[in-house]
């Protein structure tokens, strides 16, 4: 599992993540649950890692100068 989502991208993932996350507790009913799916960017920017990246051919982490 390479890392491929750099850091703006990663940033910003977190942010929203944790964003729609404290939606969790505002919303009232079951509209509520689906705040949980914040958890989704949230582990991908803590992991560095999109599964749907790969399959798109996409790459956000700079070229590593060898």
């Amino acid at each position: 599992m390479n890392a491929n989502v750099g850091g703006i991208d990663r940033t910003l993932r977190i942010v929203v993540g944790l964003v729609v996350l404290a939606l969790f507790f505002v919303l009232e009913g079951n509209a509520r649950y689906w705040a949980l799916i914040g958890i989704v960017p949230l582990f991908t920017g803590i992991f560095r890692f999109c599964p749907v990246y790969p399959l798109l051919g996409m790459n956000t982490c700079p070229m590593k100068k060898g």
